[in-house]
């Protein structure tokens, strides 16, 4: 038997980086934990909001209109907010 000096050396299992993108490692054959953290990635990315944006092609006039008239929807209901408070 041979003699050791100095310290033990413990194994600890170190957890991979995530991968880059919208991929997940799986540990343990724990699909559910992983699906639940890719279901948040992607929820958090906007993915699923681009891809309807893209789903067919909009006027840039079309889509100029829109703001426009969000912006004009919102400055009403910050008008009617402050009077309500007034």
């Amino acid at each position: 038997m041979g003699y050791y000096k100095g310290k033990k050396k413990f194994n600890k299992k170190k957890r991979k980086p995530d991968p880059p993108g919208l991929a997940v490692n799986v540990y343990n054959n724990n699909v559910e934990g992983a699906l639940k953290i890719l279901k948040r990635k992607v929820k958090d990315s906007n993915l699923f909001l681009d891809l309807r944006k893209k789903e067919y092609y909009e006027k840039p006039s079309k889509i100029k209109r829109e703001k426009k008239n969000l912006a004009i929807l919102r400055n009403k209901y910050n008008i009617l907010k402050e009077k309500k408070n007034h």
